[in-house]
């Protein structure tokens, strides 16, 4: 098991559209070996961890 990249609370950047977002929780997919995030602006859907990056202050 990898371990989680980003942390609940924390600000990331999404890739595609470089919108600040907060990463409200993660999930760890075991069949698929990676984390699934749920971010505040869209709580319906989930990002993987190569669709986010992190926030450069």
């Amino acid at each position: 098991m990898s371990a989680e990249i980003f942390r609940n609370g924390e600000i990331v950047n999404i890739r595609g559209s470089n919108e600040l977002v907060t990463v409200l929780k993660s999930h760890y997919v075991k069949n698929m070996k990676r984390y699934s995030y749920v971010v505040n602006k869209y709580p319906s859907t989930f990002f993987f961890e190569e669709e986010l990056m992190k926030h450069e202050k």
